[in-house]
Order: C-alpha cells, then structure tokens, then sequence
C-alpha cells in the first residue's frame, strides 16, 4: 500500500473532436466552474478527425481561469522539442502560469511516418524522449544558451527561453519498465491510462519508478501519479475496469486508487458536460473525504500513534528511533573517522528545540517524510559503499582501472560508459543534486513552516559547500588517475590520492547524513516536505 501525500486533483480528458471542435472548449467552461484542476488534450497530429491540440489548449486556456492546460500526451516524433518547450513557455505566459506538458515516445508509428515523421524502435524512442526532455529544461531555464548533443536531438547555441510564467509540470506517460525508470528519474509527473494499466498493474510500477527516483537522489513523492480514467456514471457493474456506479461509488473507487496506490490526480475521458458537472461537485469533495480520513486514519478504531523524537539536538541514550510497524530510525553517526579530520567542527553544530505544543506521537502517514529522507540516504551510502570497494580493488591491485568496467556493469547504474570515472562522476551529481534539492525547496518551506529550526538549516547548508569542495577534490583525482594511465598503470601517487578522497567524502557525507536526519525527522513529521 502506497500514498505520496499529494493533494487530490481532478482533470477532464474531452475529445478534440474537428466535427464538432467547440464542444471540448465548452466542456472546459464547464470543468472551470465545477471544480475541476485541469483538463488536457491528447495529441495526434496525424489524425485529419481532430483538431490541432495546441491551437485548441490555447482557445481553451483564453475562455478559462482558473484549470490547468496541458497535451494528454504530446506526440514527441512529431513535435520537435525546441518547439514544443516554447510553445507551452508561450501558453504558460499568456495563460497567468497554467501551462503542464505531457510527453509521449510516440504511438501508431505507420501514421507518424505518413506525417513525415521518423519510425523509431522502441529503445530509440525511449531514447529521444530523454534528450527532448533535456531540451525542454534548458530552453525553459531562460537564460545562457542550450547546447544537447543527442543521437536524436542536436541543440547548439540556441538562446533559452522564453522562461514560463510559473513552473510547468512535465509528465510523462510511461509503461515498459524502462520508461518507467526514465520517468522517476526525470519527470515531474508519470500519466498512465488506465485502458492500458489496470490498476493491479499499477503497484509494481510504482516501486520501479520509486526506486528510480532514490537512485537519482530524488524522494518518490517528487513524481506526481496521475492517471487517466474511465467510466459511466450509474452502471453498477465494474464492466471493462472503468469506474462504476453513483458519484460516491466514484469516490470510493478513486480513494482506493489514491490510498492504495498513490494516485492523485484522475483525469476523466469524457465529452459530457453533466458527467463534468458531478465530477467535479459531487465526486470531488467526497473523494477529498474519504483520502483526508484515510490519511488521517479516522477509520473508528482511531489512529493508530508511533512516537517520533521532536528534532532535539545530539539525543541521550538512544532517542533517535521511532517505530513504526518496522521503524523509522534516524541513522546514528558512530563517530568513525577514515581521515582524522573533518572541515568543520561537529561539537558547535546547532539543535532545533521542539517547539510548544509540538505532538509526543504521530500517525504513520506523518512519518512518511522523514522515512523518505532516511531512504533516499540509504541509497546515498549505499552507493557510495559500492564506490570505495570498487576503489579499494584498484588500489590494490586486484582490479585495473579498465578492468573495473567489467564490475561495475554489474551494478544498478544508468551510465551506458562503464568507467570507473563515470560511476564515481554519477554518483557525485547525485549527492549534489540531492543537496540542490534541499537548498531550494525543502530548506525553505521548513523555515518558514517552524522557523526555530532555521540555525540547523544554515548549518546544514554550510555543510553542503563543504561536501561540494570535497566532491571537486573526488573528480580532480579521478582526472590525474586517468590522465596517468587509464588502464591501470598509474602511479601509487594517483592511486593514494584517489584513496583519501574517497575516505574524506565518506567521514564528510555519512556525518552530514546522520546530523540531518537526527534534525529534521521531527520537522519533517510536523509539516513535510512542502
């Protein structure tokens, strides 16, 4: 059983129908003053029986205020990324920040070659969606210039921009377990349908697109689950998997998805504007009910309470664990130290005081921020675990550098250049875009949500540069191993070297580690990630 904690969200999903092209633009109306968050537009710009989805997601986002706009999903062969960015850049602008895009690898490949565009195989398409998406960050930064050398995708010089109103979401509709992975790694959303994913089908992706995420430094609950449905309100049989049965039927049917699998947002295939209607006034406040209460654990037997340390500072004799149903423990630092030395002094580090009125136990589904932080550490040092063996057998001699390829393509790694540099380089650009990450969302919102913790942010931040220079010192080792000799006849010198830099970033990393998650699993038990 899975739940992210997002918030409950609603879509439409009407068709782009060119006998009838203002049915859809009516239909968001309707959605607009029902209570419904976004409706989107699927994409297939080779079909002559709809209309063009980005020309009708402009007239729908200009007759509308306050849904969210979006292609349900983009047709990647046949929208060139440069293009696609700026267009949902332009629709974002104009439309006060309500601007999302949904991208696709591409469907119906004998229709896309007709329209001229390439027929991929299935690891090319999977392929050109993750440079495209590289495309579209870099355009949507604003600022300097977009350079992606791609085998599908070849940007060079381009000026960024123009930069969105807000911050569109990117989702992505995924549904081989290699698409999946690409989705935890990169997307902002992962957009199944349900005609294609029932939903027993949906936990073991999940888990794919989870681990996926922890491995690039991110938290699961940073992908979004969104999920296009289907139904017809009053049957009472569930039929081919749709939804079935009264509006509270709905709700309770969409709670279960939500509860139990993660999803959030349900999007619904309709082009009937009083389904629109009960969609959003009746299912809707029910559905937000029912997960609320499941959240909350009202269920008649009441919550059940775990107790979590309230962030003190260097805790006595053991409190650091809380159980829940396994544990959610804050990893001890047992105060080993490779190097002998550390840059900077672990006795003056700041403690957050639990604040007044603060809870002695919580709920579980409180306790699933902090467990996410201790998850995504876990995969922290367990990596780097893998680093300084793979090291240590260069080192002494039992592996040459080139030799080390062979061993590490055994490991869960994305890199396809299996190198001893690049796996030590990933792993590095994950504990630093895990640090950006904290520096930029979660730090903030906990300073503002309880601002006595604010010294123990500062100094964590503080830490984070330090951990930057010591990475610095990792890569600048690398680079004199291998200009020595990339196969493995670098000088101990080198070799040495390489050795204290992978030491010091342990005693630095698994330190900082433990001090955070010491500090903060008990404001992230309070107020979350955001």
């Amino acid at each position: 059983m899975t739940d992210y904690g997002h918030d409950i969200r609603l879509g439409i999903f009407p068709t782009p129908d060119a006998a009838a092209p203002h049915r859809a633009v009516e239909l968001a109306v309707v959605a607009d003053t029902s209570g419904i968050d976004l409706v989107t537009v699927q994409d297939h710009p080779y079909n002559a029986r709809q209309v063009d989805t980005w020309t009708l997601l402009s007239w729908i986002a200009a007759r509308t205020s306050s849904v969210r706009v979006g292609p349900n999903v983009a047709s990647l062969p046949l929208r060139q990324p440069v293009v696609l960015a700026r267009a949902v850049a332009t629709l974002d602008l104009l439309s006060g920040g309500r601007a999302d895009l949904g991208l696709g690898t591409g469907a119906f490949w004998d229709a896309i070659v007709a329209a001229g565009g390439p027929r991929r195989a299935p690891g090319e398409a999977v392929d050109a969606l993750v440079e495209a998406v590289e495309v579209i960050r870099q355009v949507w930064r604003g600022e300097g210039s977009v350079r992606v050398d791609g085998e599908h995708y070849r940007v060079r010089g381009l000026h960024a921009g123009p930069a969105p109103a807000g911050d569109p979401a990117l989702w992505v509709g995924a549904y081989g377990p290699r698409m999946q992975r690409v989705t935890g790694r990169l997307a902002d959303g992962w957009l199944p349908s349900m005609a294609y994913l029932p939903p027993e089908g949906l936990g073991e992706a999940n888990a794919r697109i989870d681990e996926a995420a922890l491995r690039a430094g991110r938290a699961p609950q940073d992908v979004v689950r969104l999920y296009n449905v289907h139904g017809r309100l009053g049957t009472g049989e569930r039929g081919s998997g749709g939804l079935h049965g009264s509006a509270a039927d709905w709700a309770e049917q969409l709670a279960e998805l939500a509860l139990g699998h993660g999803m959030s947002t349900f999007i619904l295939a309709t082009d009937d504007a009083d389904t629109v209607r009960v969609l959003g006034e009746e299912v809707g406040p029910a559905l937000r009910d029912l997960v609320e209460a499941g959240r909350s654990g009202a269920t008649g037997a009441g919550p059940e309470k775990t107790v979590l340390p309230g962030g003190a500072g260097r805790p006595a004799s053991g409190v650091t664990t809380a159980p829940l149903g396994g544990e959610v423990r804050p990893t001890p630092d047992d105060g080993t130290r490779l190097t002998g030395r550390l840059d900077w002094d672990e006795p003056s580090r700041p403690s957050a005081p639990t604040p007044p009125g603060a809870p002695a136990a919580y709920p579980p589904e409180r306790l699933a921020a902090p467990q996410h932080l201790i998850d995504v550490h876990d995969h922290l040092r367990g990596e780097l675990a893998r680093v300084r063996d793979v090291v240590d057998q260069v080192r002494r001699g039992h592996l040459e550098v080139g030799q080390a390829r062979s061993v590490i393509n055994t490991m869960a790694m994305r890199q396809n250049a299996w190198t001893l540099g690049a796996f030590c380089q990933s792993y590095c650009r994950a504990v630093t875009g895990h640090h950006t990450l904290e520096d930029r969302s979660v730090f903030p919102h906990l300073r503002r949500a309880e601002p006595t913790v604010g010294p123990v942010l500062d100094r964590l931040e503080e830490e984070h540069e330090v951990i930057a220079d010591v990475l610095d010192r990792l890569d600048r080792a690398l680079v004199a191993l291998a200009a020595q000799d990339a196969y493995g006849q670098a000088g101990r010198g080198a070799l040495d070297e390489l050795a204290h830099s992978v030491d010091l970033l342990t005693d630095t990393l698994l330190s900082h580690l433990s001090y955070e998650e010491r500090e903060l699993s008990g404001p992230l038990a309070r107020h979350g990630f955001a």
